[in-house]
């Protein structure tokens, strides 16, 4: 059986009026992501992971941001194709692993429906995902409430 592991990253400024996705969630809040998407910068982050383990390349590549057909795309939908990617490739999800850095808001209260979303779209348990969220302690663009990063990890297994 063949394993893959897979490492991603995203960051977004964030701006007053903008709605906040995260996870497919639409999060209670005074700013969201700058984005030529909706700007789910944690999906964002998570296809990268699954892309990076099949050394496919990053979302850019697959679906740039200088593309009209991507512009405000709901991010659930560049998960549902990356995951096609994923399942033409012969290759399963193990498990996947996301830490949101965020400052304001919290988000203990989303991540169950974060959690059950990305499971939905990967069509894997909920047990397979987690979402974990922290600050900076108020430190760098994240502790200025300038932008949110999030950092992916997904495991694959290969369907032989």
């Amino acid at each position: 059986m063949d394993i893959r592991i897979g490492n991603g990253y995203d960051v977004h400024a964030l701006a007053s009026g903008l709605p906040l996705w995260l996870c497919g969630v639409q999060i209670e809040s005074e700013t969201g992501c700058v984005a030529h998407s909706d700007g789910d910068v944690a999906i964002h982050a998570l296809c990268d992971a699954l892309l990076g383990a099949l050394a496919l390349g990053d979302i850019g590549k697959h679906f740039p941001d200088t593309s009209d057909e991507f512009r405000g795309i709901d991010s659930k939908i560049l998960l549902r194709r990356t995951m096609d990617m994923v399942k033409d490739a012969g290759y399963r999800v193990g498990n996947a692993d996301i830490t949101i850095a965020l400052q304001r808001p919290k988000l203990a209260a989303y991540i169950t429906r974060m959690r059950e979303n990305l499971a939905g779209v990967m069509g894997v348990q909920v047990t397979a995902v987690s979402v974990k969220a922290t600050t900076t302690e108020k430190l760098g663009f994240v502790g200025r409430s300038e932008g949110c990063e999030v950092f992916a990890t997904a495991l694959l297994f290969s369907n032989e």
